[in-house]
């Protein structure tokens, strides 16, 4: 993929940008010289073989897992070596594959205590957080099971509590690993209408996702990974029509995600 001749100039559109990353565990290159960005008020899908390194490029992007060589700039400040919680600050949410809510709290809860945490709502009243919390869970489709406690929801609607918990951060870019999972078909039908509805508000959106008619129906642009290198940073009719993606779905092989 063609990147730009000034390696110390950002893309003054994009809102997270990830350039010539590479990350190694011990003998095994799981990332290798990557670049990717993200661009507000617009959906990036990001796919590849199990394995290609699509999860180890969230963990690099959020600061879980330190990066070799390469750079991570978040609206055009280099975060490379900061802390994930001064990402977070900085405006960087994520949801992770593996479920991490607060089974015992109902879903409103969970969602009340991401807004007091959150640095927008620091010191504000308990009534300002319930209110900006009702609005998240409306706005993500739980209103109905608001007061259930998390660890009683199907994956699917425990999914989308995570997404609004990280939308009480009220982040400028958006990393969602499969997020989709678990989900009904009609549940994957709202789900896109709100990814839609979240990058028309002008927030960038990163997602790993294998249901291809989602990603591909939803992202305007899309990276696939194979063997930690991208092979292809086009639009998704262009990625269902190039050899070489269409090669390693067809079994070119993978490395460690």
């Amino acid at each position: 993929m063609p990147m730009p001749e000034d390696a110390d100039r950002s893309d003054a559109a994009a809102i997270l940008e990830a350039t010539d990353v590479t990350v190694r565990f011990g003998g095994v290159t799981a990332l290798d010289g990557a670049s990717l960005s993200v661009v507000a008020g617009r959906i990036t899908g990001l796919i590849g073989p199990n394995g290609a390194g699509k999860t180890t490029m969230f963990d690099v992007l959020s600061g879980l897992t330190p990066l070799d060589s390469g750079r991570v700039r978040l609206a055009g400040r280099n975060i490379t070596r900061m802390s994930p919680h001064r990402r977070a600050r900085l405006g960087m949410a994520r949801t992770f594959q593996r479920l991490e809510l607060f089974a015992a709290l109902t879903v409103q809860e969970n969602v009340e205590c991401a807004v007091g945490m959150s640095k927008g709502f620091r010191g504000s009243t308990a009534a300002s957080a319930r209110r900006v919390a009702d609005q998240l869970v409306r706005r993500v489709g739980l209103r109905p099971v608001a007061h259930v406690r998390a660890g009683l929801l199907p994956t699917g609607q425990a999914r989308l509590v995570e997404v609004a918990r990280a939308l009480a951060t009220s982040p400028k870019v958006l990393l969602l690993d499969e997020p989709a999972s678990g989900q009904s078909e009609s549940e994957t039908d709202h789900f896109a209408a709100l990814l839609r509805e979240l990058a028309a508000d002008g927030l960038g959106i990163l997602i790993i996702e294998h249901d291809m008619d989602l990603v591909m129906s939803v992202s305007n642009d899309v990276v696939v990974l194979n063997f930690g290198r991208v092979i292809a940073h086009a639009s998704p009719d262009a990625v269902r029509h190039d050899p070489a993606v269409i090669s390693a779905y067809l079994g070119a092989g993978s490395a460690h995600d």
